[in-house]
């Protein structure tokens, strides 16, 4: 139980892949814990994007306060390293108020930069930016993988040469700072003020990806290809780069039929989830549940901190 006083503040972390169910669960646990959500779905950021990125509803942004929802615009360049600053230093003005926080989303990276730290990357410019899209853009995926194994030999052994965005970030790098990405990276943790606590949600890999398929399903229906295609003019952003968008610009591009470019929606959050399971699995600290059993969390959060459920 944290008695005042005696013990450090706490950071509740929700995780889970997309479409588990974390949003309700998120509601019931900030009423418990007496504290506002921390969203860390790095898309969810973009106010121009609430309908692709399953934004929380403005009733539920009424029920309890957040932070870091529909906050910049697609046009803002914001990273992980820079989460990590906001969330830390937001987290010292919650922390002199409360002993706890509590931070929800799927999204990997952004998650470990608050909990562990993240190397400090320079900042890309716009220009820079825009000179490697247009390498890809030209020469494909083969183009900028044979530019990165020129550039970082060490990086191009380790990455996913499938991952486009990795490999474009690294790019960017590379030619920021005029030397290889890989030795940059520290991997280093940093110590950070306050305990933290993970708590992981997950259900049968078939109910799971019938819940994502579902979901896809109700975006449509909320509007998401016109939500799409009034972002279409910009759809090269980096903000943009992400499910859900991608597949229906292919479709106004006339490359894919409606039909397939929802399809392939569908089967890119399936493999999303996937990817977050397995980036998930290999963090031991995580204490997991199915967000069906919402009693075992909250009485598993109410053990901890002495909140009444």
């Amino acid at each position: 139980m944290y008695e005042s006083g005696k013990k450090r503040p706490v950071l509740f972390v929700l995780l889970g892949p997309t479409g588990v169910g974390k949003t309700m669960l998120s509601l019931k646990l900030a009423d418990l814990l007496q504290c506002p959500v921390i969203s860390c779905d790095s898309r969810q950021f973009y106010k121009e994007m609430r309908i692709g990125t399953a934004a929380p509803t403005e009733e539920q942004l009424r029920q309890v306060q957040h932070y870091f929802v529909g906050t910049h615009s697609i046009w803002d360049q914001y990273n992980a390293g820079k989460f990590e600053l906001d969330v830390v230093c937001l987290l010292k003005s919650l922390f002199a108020e409360h002993p706890f926080a509590l931070m929800v989303g799927g999204s990997m990276l952004y998650i470990d930069a608050v909990c562990n730290g993240i190397d400090d990357l320079p900042t890309i410019s716009p220009e820079i930016r825009t000179d490697i899209r247009n390498l890809y853009d030209r020469d494909g995926l083969e183009g900028i993988r044979m530019r990165l194994k020129l550039l970082d030999p060490v990086y191009y052994d380790q990455v996913d040469l499938m991952n486009v965005q990795r490999i474009l970030h690294a790019l960017e790098v590379c030619v920021t700072c005029g030397k290889p990405y890989s030795s940059m990276r520290t991997n280093a943790v940093k110590e950070r003020p306050f305990d933290i606590v993970k708590i992981g949600l997950n259900r049968p890999r078939e109910e799971l990806y019938s819940r994502i398929n579902a979901r896809v399903d109700e975006m449509m229906a909320k509007g998401l290809e016109n939500e799409a295609h009034r972002l279409l003019p910009w759809k090269n952003l980096n903000a943009l780069q992400t499910v859900g968008y991608k597949e229906l610009f292919n479709y106004f591009d006339g490359v894919w039929t409606k039909e397939f470019a929802v399809d392939m929606i569908r089967q890119n959050s399936r493999r999303y989830a996937k990817k977050q399971l397995s980036w998930f699995n290999r963090d031991k600290t995580i204490r997991w549940f199915n967000p069906d059993d919402e009693n075992s969390v909250l009485r598993f959060v109410s053990e901890l901190t002495g909140c009444v459920v």
